[in-house]
């Protein structure tokens, strides 16, 4: 495969990019995906979804993730666990180089996602690991019995701290803020149980601990005034950021580096695509990922077919 012209090269292996992988597969395009950790992306550390059509009563993050790998390579996709270190551009062709091989493309979709923030506090690198966590689903069931700290007000924040309590003895939401951004079904939940407390208005200011969390310390952004909350885990859950570096002084993006598309996931590159997290859009949410990487897709089948030959650059239409 190394050898030989692909028609799509697809980066990232999470919802969207299997999707578009299901969709170039099925037109029979010459399509392989490069993925450098597990396919899924975040939906594998997503305890149950709710929210995505045909499971009425919802389905486990890992068993929809297996759901969308196997359709994909059934309809033909090639995976390959590698990571993308580069794209570079000759003439019409696209080159990715992947650890010491390259591969060649006529077209690439970007759908590298989004990773979570972390929040730069004084003992949070040191202690990662070691009660610092970013995935409430992975390592919830580590903290059973003890008392947990949440930090963030979001859905994930507030849907993590939920799933959190089903273990801890006790769960304490810190939000900047004085009320929540997450949905209300979801604020409702939180403020209907009884494991979960929320300390408004505050903010971490660094996280203490021999060689494991033993508290934070969180500051009143009201009085100004300093407390501590003894806890044996700190889950982060302030946001994510593009993993859009691969086309950075490329692709056009926005102030926060999102990858601005239209609405067939075009980029201002012609022949390269972005879908999923990685690109502006208001809702992140799997479903949206699966469209996107549908649209992607059918985008980046039709570029190859008749736009392939044409310069590389800036999109006039």
């Amino acid at each position: 495969m190394m050898d030989k012209m692909l028609d799509i090269i697809i980066i990232g292996g999470g919802p969207a990019g299997l999707t578009a992988g299901l969709y170039a597969a099925r037109a029979r395009e010459k399509t392989v995906l490069i993925e450098k950790g597990l396919c899924g992306g975040q939906v594998l550390i997503t305890d149950l979804v709710e929210n995505f059509p045909g499971f009425p009563k919802g389905i486990s993050g890992p068993d929809l993730s297996e759901y969308f790998i196997a359709q994909a390579r059934g309809a033909g996709l090639e995976i390959i666990d590698s990571e993308a270190r580069k794209i570079a551009v000759e003439k019409n062709i696209f080159k990715v180089i992947i650890d010491k091989n390259e591969l060649r493309a006529r077209a690439v979709i970007i759908a590298t996602g989004a990773s979570w923030n972390a929040l730069g506090v004084p003992g949070e690198e040191g202690l990662k690991g070691k009660g610092v966590s970013y995935c409430a689903t992975c390592d919830g069931p580590l903290f059973r019995g003890k008392d947990v700290v949440v930090v963030g007000g979001g859905d994930t924040a507030v849907s993590d701290a939920i799933f959190l309590a089903r273990f801890a003895n006790k769960v304490t939401i810190i939000h900047r803020r004085d009320q929540l951004r997450a949905v209300k079904i979801l604020q409702e939940r939180a403020f209907a149980n009884k494991k979960i407390e929320l300390a408004w208005n505050s903010v971490v200011t660094g996280i203490k601990g021999a060689s494991r969390v033993e508290a934070v310390t969180i500051k009143d952004t009201v009085n100004g005034r300093e407390t501590s909350i003894r806890c044996g885990g700190v889950f982060v859950l302030v946001g994510i950021s593009p993993n859009s570096g691969l086309v950075k002084g490329m692709a056009a993006m926005d102030e926060k580096g999102y990858i601005i598309v239209d609405n067939d996931m075009k980029t201002s590159v012609n022949g390269i695509f972005a879908c999923g997290d990685v690109r502006k859009k208001t809702l992140r949410q799997i479903v949206t990922a699966c469209g996107d990487g549908a649209s992607a897709a059918f985008s980046a089948q039709h570029y190859v077919e008749t736009h392939s030959l044409s310069p590389l650059g800036d999109r006039t239409g």
